[in-house]
């Protein structure tokens, strides 16, 4: 019979880490007699980052004396205590190839419910002194699990762990664990998986998600169940190829359009509605290139690409397009990207913009016309006034060919000239107070994009109004916000290239792209994440090993190498920059 063997806890504490603060709760220790567990976590334990620990699905962590002695002997070490790998439960037996999700267990006054693998982050590997550990604990099928408190009670070290039942598929821990992980997500496998009512609901959409790649076309492999990276098929070409201008409009006072064709005439590859070109420029010859990445606002499927851009006072690249191009001119150009994509099905869309925001949704509006009428839509946009109003007399006709549509245009300024009812709808923002009132459908898909702060109030708007959180599909112009879990807030700084590398900086350029800088590469940085640190270019990451995904980055232009392999490979023409350094000159969309 299985035996709890210490019961281990820990509040969060702050940690010193690269030169940063961590707030974590990894630290456990044991202690002596019994404890209360809670619907939430054991008396005494707490966790720093709720995002990916705790809560009802993740209330007790267990790990197992077996995969101590293992690491023991692996790791040549000698020094583990119970709680090392931050679990609250280290027990004897309940191995991981043998607990299935959804199995129930009394423990002491307890009953408890398997739920899922650890997931596994970073600071598993602070805890350790190792860094390599999340990645061991997936490859090597030791994660540990977590537990559901399904009836409160007492525990102790020292009482019997007694099976109650065994979850539906008889799915272990380690099945489940590299199902998600590892190559390979059989269709029959995710199906399997996703009958275990006891699967927690984040695991549940990511198996999902695997399913929909599987039964998908086009797909450019990847891990969708890790990162919505890996939904957009592979580019189109590799790099930077040549696109001649063939029309440049006005579109406002301050937007206009480059409509781009192919040097030969050919048929350009059809985009996907929402998705951005990246354009390289080369305003001074003597300085690195410029790249700016620009939304695609035509119609999909048309045999040229149109991108619109506004002239920024200040805008490097906006302003040498606005003075220097000419129909005639070739820009260097990286195929369609982005994962703020029109979804296809029959439920209502509600397209929201403010300024030149309205491109990528424009484009979205275009394939709905496309497509008939059938589908209900909404448009929601801000200006200022006529004079700054985009793509107005284009939206129209296109709204016009669509019965079931409906339209909001706001003027925060209108102009003498403008006319209520014909050329806005209301004077004022638009506004979370105005998306509120609007009685859109809580069934809809809503795309929203704008600047930062509009696109944060307006979907709490749309969620308030009844649309669920995971239908509310957002589009930032810059930089992507970052993800480093566990980190104490920190001002954001500018993107700027490091003032002092750590060697010689001769080796190849690497250029983030939505940052706007290009840095020398130096071995000295270990990887791309380290050297995008350095530059304090926003990132995204948890487990810096090459397993979660969350770092996976588009890769504009060049090739990595991997130290360590991923456990499985990013998506076609994507790189996990946690665990890679550039083979060569590297362009990112970072």
């Amino acid at each position: 019979m299985a035996t709890l063997v210490a019961v281990n806890v820990g509040m969060p504490r702050d940690v010193p880490w690269h030169g940063t603060t961590v707030r974590t709760g990894v630290w456990k220790q044991a202690v002596t007699g019994p404890r209360m567990v809670r619907r939430l976590n054991v008396d005494g334990d707490g966790q720093g980052d709720l995002g990916g620990h705790g809560g009802e699905q993740r209330a007790v962590l267990v790990y197992q004396l077996e995969s101590y002695r293992y690491w023991q002997e692996h790791l040549g070490r000698k020094d583990f205590v119970h709680g090392q790998f931050g679990e609250n439960f280290t027990v004897e037996g309940l191995s991981d190839r043998e607990v299935c999700i959804g199995d129930r267990y009394r423990i002491g006054g307890a009953v408890l419910e398997v739920t899922q693998p650890r997931v596994t982050c970073y600071r598993v590997g602070l805890r350790m002194d190792e860094p390599r550990m999340a990645a061991l604990l997936v490859a090597h099928g030791r994660p540990g699990f977590y537990l559901r408190v399904i009836t409160e009670g007492e525990v102790e070290a020292g009482d019997d762990i007694v099976k109650i039942s065994t979850g539906p598929e008889a799915m272990t821990v380690a099945e489940m664990d590299a199902l998600l992980y590892l190559p390979g997500h059989p269709r029959e496998q995710l199906l399997r998986g996703l009958r275990i009512p006891a699967l927690s609901p984040g695991w549940q959409g990511s198996l999902r998600a695997l399913l929909d790649g599987a039964d998908g076309e086009g797909s450019g492999g990847g891990n969708r169940g890790l990162t919505a990276a890996a939904t957009s098929p592979p580019p189109a070409w590799p790099g930077f190829r040549p696109l001649k201008i063939t029309r440049i409009t006005d579109e406002s006072g301050s937007v206009f359009s480059l409509t781009l064709a192919s040097d030969d005439g050919r048929p350009l590859p059809p985009a996907r509605p929402g998705q951005f070109l990246t354009v390289r420029l080369r305003p001074d010859p003597e300085r690195p290139p410029v790249i700016r990445s620009y939304s695609l606002s035509g119609r999909p499927g048309a045999p040229t690409y149109r991108i619109s851009v506004k002239q920024e006072p200040h805008g490097l690249a906006s302003t040498h397009l606005h003075g220097h191009a000419r129909v005639g001119d070739v820009l260097d150009v990286a195929a369609p990207r982005g994962t703020f994509v029109l979804a296809d099905g029959p439920t209502p869309v509600v397209l929201v913009s403010a300024g030149v925001g309205a491109t990528p949704v424009l484009s979205m509006l275009h394939a709905l016309a496309e497509a008939g009428p059938s589908r209900p839509v909404w448009w929601l946009h801000g200006a200022r006034n006529g004079h700054d109003h985009a793509f107005a007399r284009e939206v129209r006709d296109l709204l016009d060919r669509m019965p079931s549509a409906r339209a909001c245009i706001a003027y925060s300024r209108p102009g003498e000239d403008d006319q209520p009812g014909v050329d806005y709808t209301v004077a004022g923002r638009l506004s979370a107070d105005l998306v509120r009132g609007l009685d859109l459908p809580a069934d809809a898909d809503a795309y929203v994009c704008g600047p930062a702060g509009f696109m944060r109030d307006v979907s709490d708007a749309l969620t308030e109004a009844g649309i669920a959180p995971a239908r509310v599909h957002t589009e930032p112009f810059g930089t992507l916000a970052a993800i480093r879990p566990g980190l104490l807030p920190a001002s954001a700084l500018t993107p700027h290239v490091p003032a002092r590398p750590p060697g010689d900086g001769t080796g190849p350029t690497v250029s983030f792209a939505r940052s706007g800088i290009t840095v020398p590469w130096d071995p000295g940085y270990g990887t791309l994440l380290d050297l995008a640190e350095a530059c304090d270019v926003p990132t995204r990451w948890s487990c810096r090993t090459g397993v979660c995904h969350t770092c996976e980055t588009a890769l504009l232009q060049g090739r990595v190498a991997y130290t360590p392999d991923p456990l499985d490979e990013p998506a076609e023409g994507n790189a996990l920059i946690c665990c890679s350094r550039p083979s060569g000159d590297l362009v990112l969309d970072l």
